[in-house]
């Protein structure tokens, strides 16, 4: 079984004593506040913490805008990532409650924290093939401003940053699953799903209104 090691070293590498910056950046207001004439050594210094702040803060905005974090889980025999701002959380599944009248993809609702939550089979959302007998024992649960609900996993690997370069544009689809739900593959196999494409569609919507 493939494993996803999480990628940390670029984030570490951006740590910084932002107490300490801060403090001297706030010393330079006070003082000009004050119209207290700064030495040559002491106007460096500032200027020096000055470039620290913004080197890091331009750093940490070209880290945000070229990496995401997602979720990595297998289901059936493939591997898939959502983005980690679209899940809410992981939760095991112990049992849950079938609901009459629903599409075959809608597996049930489970209580979670008194809180009832659908939950969707994507294998058959998406009409995959089944391959071999999965553990689907675990719900990631997905949500927006306007929808929340569960989706079945047989393993969660972890969290990763992945590359937005790294992922490649998708056929016209992934083993059955529609473009329209993807966001692309990575070099390593990881199906990236859209997570925003599957909350805001309307064939789920409709049924968790129903429900």
């Amino acid at each position: 079984m493939k494993k996803i090691q999480i990628e940390q070293e670029r984030t570490e590498k951006t740590k910084i004593d932002w107490d300490g910056i801060k403090s001297r950046i706030n010393s330079l207001h006070e003082m000009l506040s004050k119209k207290i004439i700064l030495s040559p050594e002491e106007k460096r210094s500032i200027l020096k913490a000055r470039a620290q702040v913004l080197a890091v803060e331009k750093k940490d905005e070209t880290f945000q805008k070229e990496f995401i974090e997602i979720v990595v889980f297998q289901l059936a025999a493939e591997t898939y990532g959502i983005e980690s701002t679209f899940i809410r959380e992981v939760y095991p599944l112990h049992d849950f409650t079938t609901l009459p009248d629903t599409p075959s993809f809608i597996l049930g609702i489970v209580n979670v924290r008194g809180q009832i939550i659908s939950v969707i089979d994507l294998k058959k959302f998406f009409n995959l093939p089944e391959k071999g007998l999965g553990e689907l024992n675990k719900v990631i649960i997905l949500h927006n401003e306007q929808m929340e609900f569960g989706i079945l996993a047989d393993i969660i690997y972890g969290t990763s940053s992945i590359l937005l370069t790294d992922i490649q544009a998708s056929p016209v689809s992934t083993n059955g699953i529609g473009a329209g739900y993807l966001r692309g593959v990575t070099g390593d196999h990881i199906i990236i799903l859209d997570a925003k494409k599957i909350l805001e569609d309307e064939k789920i919507i409709i049924h968790q209104e129903a429900d």
